[in-house]
C-alpha cells in the first residue's frame, strides 16, 4: 500500500531529550491507578518499510523472546493490510471490490469489520470521512492511477460530477446477514483516512499477544503506545507542526494513548496559483480548502485518531472543532488566517497539558 495520506510524521524521542522539556508544551493523558510492570528490563527497536511510508517499533520483549519473531509478526501483520485495503495492489480485497460488476460483493471478516467500522464513523461525522471516495481520489490525483496529466492538472465540472454519482458512504448497501456489500458500478472504495491507524492498531494488538505489553508502534507518522518503559518512564513522542504554527514544541506521553495528525502541505500540487491538498471533501468532491493547516488528535484508537483527523479537517475551523468539543475528542487545530496562523484546541485536548516552562 502506498502512502496515501499526508500526515505529519511525529518525531519518537528519546530518553534524554523526554527528560528535558525546556519551553516545550507538555502532554500527559489523565489516568487512573498505576501501570503494568514492563515484562522485563529491555527495551528492543526494529523499523522497516511498508505501505508505501516506514515503520519503527520499540517495545519491551518478555525474557527469552527472540527479536527475529517480532520482525516476522509485525511484517506479517502489515502484508495483512495490504492484501485486503491497498488499491496499489491488483489482487487486495479493495480492488476486488472496486473492479467488480453490479450487486453485492461477500466480504471477508477483516475486510468487514473495517468497512463497518469506518461507516459508522461517517455517520458520526455525516461523511467527512468516507470510505467510498475512491473514484475522486484517483479524478484528483492522489490514487494509485498517479497524477494527471500536465495539461489536465484540474478536473473539469463534468468530471467531477461523474465521479461523485458513484461515491458516498449513504450509497453504500450492505447485506449483514450474507457479509456483503452493494458494487453500484464504478464505485471505489478508499481506507487512506483509516488504514494506516488500523494498521497500527494490528500491530499493537499483535505485540500484546506475544507478551510485549509496552510498546511504541508508529507507522508514516500515526502513533500508538502501551504501557510504560522499565524505568517507568511513558512512550514520548514529539508532534511534529506545521512550519509557522504558533504552538510550541509539543511532546507527548502515550500511555495507552495513540495519536494522529492531518496536515494540508504533504502532499499537493499547484495550478494558476492555487494549492490543492490530498484531502477530499466528499460534499464537494474537491480538495479540502478551508483553511485548516494541521489537525491532530489523541485517541485509546489509531484507527479513530487517524478517521477523526481526516474529519475534523473537512469540517473546518468552525464545524471541526465544535464536533471535536461535543464528542469529547482531544484535538488541536492551526488555521490558516489573514492574521496570520492560529491555533485552537478542545477541553480535552487542553486537559492534557503541564503548565508551559
Amino acid at each position: 500500500m502506498k502512502r496515501s495520506s499526508s500526515s505529519p510524521a511525529p518525531i519518537i524521542i528519546g530518553d534524554a531529550v523526554a527528560n528535558d522539556f525546556g519551553e516545550n508544551r507538555v502532554l500527559i493523558p489523565q489516568v487512573s491507578g498505576g501501570p503494568e510492570r514492563p515484562p522485563s528490563d529491555l527495551v528492543w527497536s526494529l523499523d522497516g518499510a511498508s505501505m508505501g511510508t516506514t515503520w519503527q517499533v520499540r517495545f519491551v520483549p518478555p525474557m527469552g523472546s527472540d527479536l527475529e519473531d517480532f520482525r516476522v509478526a509485525i511484517e506479517a501483520e502489515l502484508e495483512i493490510v495490504i492484501a485486503l485495503f491497498s488499491p496499489w495492489g491488483t489482487n487486495s480485497e479493495i480492488s476486488r471490490f472496486n473492479r467488480a460488476g453490479e450487486g453485492f460483493v461477500p466480504l471477508s471478516d477483516d475486510f468487514w469489520a473495517l468497512l463497518t467500522a469506518s461507516l459508522d464513523i461517517a455517520d458520526d461525522v455525516n461523511g467527512a470521512v468516507d470510505p467510498t471516495l475512491g473514484a475522486l481520489v484517483d479524478l484528483w490525483g492522489f490514487g494509485p492511477l498517479g497524477q494527471r496529466l500536465s495539461l489536465l492538472p484540474v478536473p473539469t465540472d463534468e468530471e467531477i460530477a461523474a465521479a461523485a454519482k458513484v461515491s458516498g458512504w449513504n450509497r453504500l448497501r450492505l447485506k449483514r446477514e450474507q457479509q456483503s456489500a452493494l458494487q453500484i458500478g464504478g464505485m471505489k472504495l478508499d481506507f487512506s483516512g483509516i488504514a494506516k491507524g488500523h494498521a497500527v492498531d494490528r500491530v499493537s494488538e499483535r505485540l500484546t499477544a506475544m507478551g510485549a505489553t509496552s510498546h511504541l508502534v508508529e507507522i508514516g507518522g500515526e502513533l500508538k503506545g502501551r504501557g510504560v518503559k522499565p524505568d517507568a518512564q511513558p512512550w514520548w513522542v514529539e508532534i511534529e507542526t506545521v512550519e509557522g504554527s504558533p504552538a510550541p514544541r509539543t511532546v507527548a506521553a502515550l500511555f495507552d494513548l495513540a495519536v494522529a495528525t492531518s496536515g494540508d502541505w504533504r502532499r499537493q500540487f499547484s495550478h494558476n496559483g492555487t494549492t490543492y491538498s490530498h484531502t477530499i471533501d466528499g460534499s464537494t468532491g474537491r480538495p479540502v480548502a478551508n483553511g485548516l493547516a494541521q489537525v491532530t488528535v489523541f485517541d485509546a484508537s489509531a484507527m479513530r485518531a487517524d478517521a477523526f483527523a481526516t474529519a475534523l479537517t473537512v469540517l473546518g475551523p468552525v464545524d471541526g472543532p465544535e464536533l471535536a468539543e461535543a464528542m469529547g475528542l482531544a484535538a488541536h487545530f492551526v488555521e490558516r488566517t489573514a492574521q496570520g496562523l492560529v491555533e485552537r484546541m478542545t477541553p480535552a485536548y487542553a486537559a492534557m497539558m503541564e503548565d508551559e516552562a
